[in-house]
């Protein structure tokens, strides 16, 4: 290797980071998602949701593939402008704590108000380490718009979330007809056709979500829709039991609280109780030091 060369390339076991670059070697960008599709082999999409970037952390340890993300606040009650200001910070914290998986980042609907918008705002994205970007319902204009400037867009079809939810009767199960069906594999298709690199679909039927998915070129990940597609998302809230009551499309694979609680609980009673801290949790002044210490302290 020439010396110029050694200049450029940082190599760690079999990770190569390339210097001015912020891709990493192994990370699990648009074309990995595509590869796991041609090949058959299915993909693990989780949505730590609001919580913070160790959840990221434990579910790229896990060797999961995907991690929806959204801004901590993202909520109904929470203030829309703060959010969207706050999305570029929380990306580079993420990505930070989480160099490999996937990370499909969620945009605020005013943030693709104007295909214009949703340009400057998902390259904005982008560069801070979201490998894709999810603007829910988008426009075929605004999403080939975003496309045709290189934006990686892994969208969504079936049931949307948030405000969109009104013009679908509110958030319920689709494609129970072969007609409503339809219009949910047209959008998939027509999204694909606009350059989607990848979609979730949501409250579908079995059938309709394995058929679908069968059908696009694209990766299909389901949620909430029963069957397998090219891969399955889970919220940590169901993953976790967080929830208040199960949901039927959910399955638990831990109990968070119990065992946070218990953690606390442990270390609360050995505080009480004098087993924390230890002498070893600490260490100790020299003794000359100590003792004039204590006498400058009696004469302070």
């Amino acid at each position: 290797m020439s010396e110029e060369k050694k200049k450029v390339e940082i190599s760690k076991d079999d990770k190569k980071v390339v210097k001015g670059s912020r891709m990493l070697k192994g990370r699990k960008g648009v074309d990995y998602l595509q590869k796991c599709k041609d090949e058959g082999t299915k993909l693990v999409q989780v949505c730590p949701a609001v919580r913070d970037q160790f959840w990221y952390t434990a579910a790229e340890m896990a060797g999961c593939d995907i991690a929806r993300m959204t801004v901590p606040g993202d909520q109904a009650s929470a203030d829309i402008n703060w959010s969207i200001s706050l999305a570029p910070w929380w990306i580079r914290v993420v990505r930070g704590a989480a160099k490999i998986i996937h990370l499909n980042f969620y945009m605020q609907t005013p943030t693709y108000s104007s295909k214009e918008k949703a340009l400057e705002n998902g390259a904005l994205y982008m560069c801070c380490g979201a490998d894709s970007v999810l603007p829910m319902g988008v426009s075929n204009e605004t999403l080939r718009y975003m496309t045709d400037n290189y934006v990686a867009v892994f969208g969504h079809v079936g049931a949307l979330s948030g405000w969109q939810t009104a013009g679908q009767g509110g958030y319920k199960r689709l494609g129970k007809t072969c007609d409503d069906a339809m219009q949910v594999y047209r959008m998939a298709y027509e999204y694909q056709e606009n350059g989607m690199k990848a979609m979730t679909i949501e409250l579908t039927p079995i059938e309709v979500t394995n058929a679908i998915a069968k059908k696009m070129k694209v990766p299909v990940i389901s949620i909430a829709a029963g069957g397998a597609a090219d891969g399955c998302e889970m919220v940590d809230f169901d993953t976790f039991a967080m929830m208040p009551s199960p949901v039927s499309h959910a399955k638990s694979y831990g109990e968070f609280f119990p065992w946070a609680v218990e953690a606390y609980a442990d270390w609360a009673d050995d505080v009480r109780e004098g087993g924390y801290p230890e002498d070893k949790h600490g260490f100790h002044m020299e003794e000359a030091e100590l003792d004039k210490f204590l006498n400058a302290l009696e004469n302070a």
